[in-house]
């Protein structure tokens, strides 16, 4: 005998799938249910017989003749009835036969209808829904760190595998489009002037100013000797050098000490003169169309379709490296935080019962909309599936499921037949006796 193949290539066009472990040992008890179906028959034949030729020697055996012929017809009427559902009686093409396989089509719209009438109703699936308390479960069952560390990963996963998936120039594409439509299309100047105009007006401006007054205070002190000779320069050739270093370093005590009065003084006419500046340059921004036009060609010059484009690969290679590496790596911030939020979620769900009731709500109305849209496409599944099994494979695989039981009705033809058998002989020869025939 050739050894088992061990591959797992499909078999081939026209083969049946191999029977599931379930499959197989519902064909093994349906076998021993046959056999004993059969069994009880022939036995009942074999009494049948026996008692048939010693009935004139022995005329008890009349009776059980009478009980041995009527299990007989019990079990060949119940064998047929139960054989004509799954195939042809011996083969003999009889109207009304091999049910399963001659209707199938109409026992798949039936079972659809069924199922989608009793099981896809709107008040059992809502009744369902609200008895079972969907969102508290689902709240338990996430507070526990290892259910939430284990759905932090499957959604790590996920968003890695989606990563790969989407294209990359699409991607790039998008965001140059969107940054076309959203940030070079729109004129800048008005924007950029009611912006500021609103920085002005508020004086968040002078945190700026505070800073540059800062910064240019601590380079005048750290770099006096830039300043050095600044002035003397400009000082007639025929004056002493001396005088040229007194007026450089005057000028430069001058400057640091100007700066400084700046810094301390909220409202110094430096600081005015900034802020009367400022709201200037944004009402021109605004209004002042050449102000504006200049704006536009300085955003041309900064931004151009190959800057634009760059940008937008940059943006994403970077988006797209961050999030795939902190997807990736069990420890990150990205992970830790979804594994935080999860757990806070489920703590939410089992805690607070008004929100459960809300979600639980919502779920039943949404799980009701979807089944009123799709109800008849759900169950159409069912109906469109059957269509497709081939005839004797789904008369196989409905005998698997329920023709161990359906042996029953043969064994209890067997027994029934036999009892009423012997009642109707019984009977009969009672109204004998009874009436002197």
């Amino acid at each position: 005998m050739a050894a088992p193949s061990l591959t797992t290539s499909p078999p081939p066009a026209g083969a049946r799938a191999p029977l599931s472990p379930a499959d197989q040992a519902r064909r093994i008890a349906l076998v021993g249910m046959k056999r004993l179906a059969l069994g009880l028959l022939v036995a009942m034949a074999v009494i049948f017989a026996v008692s048939f030729a010693l009935e004139d020697r022995y005329p008890w055996l009349e009776y059980v003749r009478a009980a041995a012929e009527g299990g007989m017809v019990g079990a060949i009427a119940d064998w047929f009835a139960v054989t004509a559902l799954f195939r042809y009686p011996l083969g003999l093409r009889i109207p009304h036969t091999n049910i399963i396989a001659n209707r199938k089509d109409e026992i798949g719209a039936s079972l659809g209808e069924f199922v989608e009438s009793n099981f896809l109703s709107d008040s059992v699936v809502r009744g369902k829904l609200e008895s079972i308390g969907i969102s508290s479960r689902l709240g338990a069952w996430l507070t526990q760190p290892a259910n939430a560390q284990r759905l932090t990963d499957e959604l790590s996963h996920a968003g890695v595998g989606l990563l790969d998936l989407l294209s990359d120039d699409d991607i790039k594409d998008l965001l140059e489009g969107v940054a076309r439509e959203h940030l070079l299309e729109p004129t800048w100047g008005p924007s950029l002037g009611r912006l500021g105009a609103t920085l002005v007006d508020s004086g968040r401006h002078h945190a700026a100013v505070d800073l540059l007054l800062d910064k240019a205070q601590s380079w005048l002190e750290t770099h006096p000797e830039a300043f050095g000779q600044s002035v003397s320069t400009r000082l007639p050739r025929w004056l002493p050098g001396f005088v040229g270093e007194m007026v450089d370093d005057k000028a430069y005590r001058e400057v640091l000490a100007f700066v400084s009065t700046v810094q301390v003084t909220p409202d110094h006419p430096l600081r005015e003169a900034i802020d009367h500046y400022l709201a200037e340059v944004m009402s021109d921004l605004q209004y002042d169309a050449a102000m504006i036009e200049r704006v536009e060609i300085l955003k041309g010059e900064l931004v151009d379709n190959a800057k634009l484009r760059e940008f937008a690969g940059d943006a994403w290679e970077s988006i797209k490296g961050s999030l795939g590496t902190a997807l990736a790596d069990p420890g990150s911030a990205l992970r830790t935080g979804i594994t935080s939020t999860v757990l806070d979620v489920g703590a939410r769900l089992a805690g607070d019962k008004h929100l459960g009731a809300r979600i639980d709500q919502w779920l039943a109305d949404a799980a009701g909309y979807m089944l009123q849209k799709y109800r008849h496409e759900i169950a159409g599944v069912i109906t469109e599936t059957v269509e497709r099994w081939d005839p004797a494979e789904t008369t196989e695989k409905i005998e698997l499921q329920v023709g161990k039981d359906l042996q029953f009705i043969r064994i209890n033809g067997t027994v029934v037949g036999a009892l009423a058998g012997l009642l109707i002989f019984a009977l009969a020869q009672g109204a004998l006796v009874l009436f002197g025939i």
